[in-house]
């Protein structure tokens, strides 16, 4: 979790850096949105991770914090939020946070920590040239789901069935759900 963390800052850090030498009023907070779904202890690893690099909450940025809880329609009132708010960066846990955020505004930087497939669900055009204000890391471990059914295979031989829960809702999923039915025996 602190390497996510740390992560997420690095990749702020990055989108802020270039904002630093606009003109903006002397000890102006940045403002940094963020929308996830549940607030879990990688987000302590966040606000920890910046204030190594200096960013203290309350001298020189404002957290905003938004989580759906499990709700993922909230995503684009969250993201409308941070445009009113006139956030400096928004940072988003999710995909849905990102198509959301990526809807709400075309100005605002986007940073998402970690992708499935931000080129498939429509996030990003590429991963070389991204073509938008949205950004980030992408894990494209969509092509691993085949491994892992065959390594779960290998460890349990006698295995003839798998039950695989995924979130429908989430158009990342939708390429790890593919692979995972084409499944070890497809080859």
């Amino acid at each position: 979790m602190r390497l996510i963390g740390l992560a997420v800052v690095l990749a702020v850090s990055l989108v802020l850096a270039p904002l630093a030498a606009e003109a903006q009023p002397a000890g102006k907070p940045w403002r940094i949105g963020y929308i996830g779904t549940v607030y879990t202890r990688s987000h302590d690893a966040f606000s920890e991770g910046l204030r190594e690099f200096g960013y203290v909450e309350g001298r020189n940025i404002i957290l905003e914090r938004r989580f759906s809880e499990g709700k993922a329609e909230r995503f684009p009132e969250f993201a409308a939020e941070m445009v009113r708010l006139k956030a400096d960066v928004i940072v988003v846990a999710t995909t849905p946070a990102a198509i959301a955020a990526k809807n709400a505004t075309k100005t605002i930087p986007i940073v998402f920590p970690t992708a499935i497939d931000p080129v498939g669900a429509g996030v990003v055009t590429s991963l070389a040239r991204h073509g938008s204000n949205v950004t980030g890391i992408s894990r494209l471990s969509s092509d691993l789901e085949e491994k892992r059914l065959e390594f779960l295979k290998q460890a349990v031989p006698m295995l003839s069935r798998v039950a695989v829960l995924w979130n429908a809702a989430n158009p990342a999923n939708a390429s790890a759900w593919r692979e995972t039915q084409r499944g070890p025996a497809s080859r």
